[in-house]
């Protein structure tokens, strides 16, 4: 059995994380007699409601006059001419509500290392996590957190900001496919930042992101595949950034693009992208492309032995380079739909070459990680490597994130060839 170092870190869902959101009732009749109602109402009386709304909500937002302020445009045509710019900030205010974001979950984190690395203590790694947040209605959206792992594999999280911001949207034909863009305002704290559906295809939910750091020629850019998902069916896409401040999704296209758990190599192999994805459900696959958004052709890579991963198999994240090749987190599910966690070593120039795997489960739920939202799950969207170790973040039964450090040499000393 590999050593495995379970932290005492738990990363639980937080309901007061709350978001500012549109409320959209898509009637006319719904919004008309509202509309009337502050239409008719004194301006002191007015002033009086509004400077009420304001002192109970405002500390728990970036510019809650703003949200105010968008949710009236957004009304159009519903909204009556004639309203002073505080009757404006009124109505906008029945039209607004806070959506907690993490209510039902937070599970399934990917990590990458921060592009600031400034003002640290020598060994130390500055991270970023991002998470899946499940809120009202079970939607999913991508938060982010941040701490530090020291030279021994201790790890630290910061403390996050108490407030949330969504972004501007910047809805772009040149993308194609309903992609578009997000930009934050410049000194957001990164624990702030929400990235919440706005395509059609994601109107249910972003889900389970792979976050990698894809480096080339010398430039870095962190990219994102995730699962989107519109309450009937799902596609994969991608989120690229270079600093974590202005977001760019957009979806995959090609025969290749059809099915969750994508996760891209941190580097190009033979000039092209590489991907490991899972077409049909139970398999790993590989697949290349000269394209980042376009995938047709993909090859089998590993498929279920073991009964512990009998019933299917998937990436756990972008595989890490070692010495010995590519070291691939996997998951697996068995009997009770057990999800445990497992390795695979892949060839270092030709990574559809399985050179290892392991004979038993990496990681299993043990009796505190079995229990939670969904029971016997242990998942994750990615690991890191920092000095000798392997730092996987990793969620307990969709309830809770924890982590777990492996030494690198002692998870290769594991794997059978």
């Amino acid at each position: 059995m590999i050593p495995v170092k379970r932290t005492d870190i738990r990363l639980k869902s937080d309901p007061k994380r709350v978001l500012l959101r549109y409320l959209d009732f898509g009637k006319p009749a719904r919004i008309e007699p509202v509309a009337r109602y502050v239409l008719s109402l004194e301006e002191g009386a007015a002033a009086a409601q509004l400077e009420g709304i304001l002192a109970e909500f405002a500390g728990r937002h970036f510019d809650l006059e703003a949200a105010f302020r968008d949710s009236f445009r957004k009304l159009g045509d519903q909204a009556p001419a004639g309203l002073s710019a505080m009757k404006q900030l009124l109505l906008g205010a029945y039209f607004t509500n806070e959506y907690s974001i993490q209510a039902s979950a937070l599970f399934n984190p990917s990590i990458v290392a921060h592009p600031d690395q400034s003002g640290l203590q020598p060994g130390e790694l500055r991270f970023i996590l991002s998470l899946r947040a499940v809120g009202e209605g079970h939607i999913s959206s991508i938060a982010f957190q941040t701490g530090v792992i020291d030279a021994d594999g201790t790890i630290a999280l910061d403390t996050v900001s108490t407030r949330l911001a969504s972004g501007q949207h910047h809805a772009s034909t040149s993308l194609g496919d309903a992609g578009y863009r997000l930009s934050f305002s410049a000194g957001t704290p990164l624990s702030s930042l929400v990235i919440f559906p706005h395509a059609p295809a994601e109107s249910n939910g972003i889900e389970d992101a792979r976050f990698v750091q894809f480096k080339e020629g010398g430039q870095s850019a962190y990219l994102g595949t995730y699962t989107a998902y519109n309450g009937r069916a799902i596609h994969p896409w991608l989120i690229e950034t270079a600093d974590f401040q202005s977001f760019e999704l957009r979806a995959l296209q090609g025969a290749a693009a059809s099915d969750k758990g994508m996760a891209l190599f941190p580097e190009k192999i033979g000039g092209k992208y590489a991907m490991i994805g899972r077409q049909g459900g139970r398999n790993l696959s590989i697949m290349y492309s000269e394209d980042l958004y376009r995938w047709e052709d993909f090859q089998p890579l590993q498929h279920p032995q073991r009964g512990w991963e009998m019933l299917q198999m998937g990436n756990c994240g972008s595989p890490i380079k070692v010495h010995q090749g590519w070291l691939l987190l996997t998951h697996a599910v068995g009997p009770m739909r057990k999800y445990v966690l497992s390795l695979t070593l892949l060839d270092l120039h030709q990574p559809e070459k399985v050179l290892a795997s392991l004979e038993q489960p990496l990681l299993s739920p043990n009796a505190e990680e079995r229990e939670g939202y969904v029971p016997n799950v242990l998942y994750t969207c990615g690991m890191i490597q920092h000095e000798e170790n392997l730092i996987i973040p990793y969620a307990m039964s969709d309830s809770a994130i924890s982590f777990a450090v492996v030494e690198v040499e002692a998870a290769i000393r594991g794997l059978r060839y």
